[in-house]
């Protein structure tokens, strides 16, 4: 059974080589070589200085993807309903806070303690936009961008409008790298919307399969794929910088994969 047709006004990526949605299709076409590179966090300008001063890797990298995603739609951030999905959400923060716990102090502070929810990027999104639409974050390990996609689709279908989608992953520093080795930070963001328009530039429908995840032939995005959960989005990311129309099977549940048809 698939969704109905959902339609893509907006699209941005950041990441490891790729530091926008045009040098990430380039890559993806082949027309320019994948080479891994830092990625560039720039400061979240539309936050007040005081949370601006508050916020880490894993806000800068949401807010940087999800402003890029909604100015590419032409979009109103503050009427979008959005999705925020991450494996780890800010995971230096993490890490800060357990070396704190494991130490003799303990005095954990207060901007590292709001800072850990999960849904901390969604709510300095609302701090930054303006948005009091429904809001929604998600984590589902190495299914976590399947599953953000999933969550927006239906948003949008439920309620016939525009959402967003960002889904994110930082990286662990040692020791909890070794549990759970990202090797870099990437951001994907999409506005969807449950009508076409002059921004449209693909439709997409989404059902449930049990084939085998779609692969990526360059070894070098493949294994990008294989280590940051929003990279799993790398097959479907192709497809949409080829332009034409085409099927993705995507990483999802142990039993269960996500199918993407897409059409220009």
């Amino acid at each position: 059974m698939s969704t109905a047709t959902i339609y893509l006004d907006g699209l941005s990526v950041l990441g490891p080589g790729m530091a926008d949605w045009n040098a990430a299709a380039a890559c993806l076409r082949g027309e320019q070589p994948f080479a891994v590179a830092d990625v560039s966090l720039p400061p979240v300008t539309a936050l007040p200085a005081t949370e601006r001063r508050r916020v880490g890797a894993a806000v800068k990298l949401a807010m940087a993807t999800g402003f890029a995603a909604v100015e590419a739609a032409g979009a109103d951030a503050a009427l979008l309903a959005n999705v925020f999905c991450s494996t780890g959400g800010d995971c230096d923060n993490c890490h800060n806070l357990l070396d704190v716990l494991a130490s003799d102090q303990r005095l954990v502070s207060p901007t590292r303690f709001h800072n850990s929810v999960h849904n901390a990027p969604a709510g300095y999104w609302g701090i930054a936009t303006g948005c009091t639409a429904a809001s929604t974050s998600l984590c589902a390990y190495d299914a976590t961008f399947a599953a953000g996609l999933l969550e927006t689709v239906t948003q949008v279908q439920a309620d016939g409008g525009s959402g967003l989608l960002v889904a994110f992953d930082t990286a662990y520093p040692q020791p909890l790298y070794a549990q759970r080795p990202i090797p870099y930070p990437m951001g994907v963001g999409m506005v969807l919307s449950a009508r076409r328009s002059d921004r449209s530039s693909a439709a997409l429908q989404l059902s449930l399969c049990n084939e085998a995840a779609s692969t990526m032939a360059d070894a070098a995005l493949e294994q990008l794929r294989q280590t940051i959960p929003a990279a799993r989005s790398l097959p479907l990311l192709q497809l949409l910088a080829q332009g034409g129309a085409g099927r993705v099977v995507l990483d999802y549940l142990d039993d269960c994969r996500l199918a993407v048809t897409v059409q220009a």
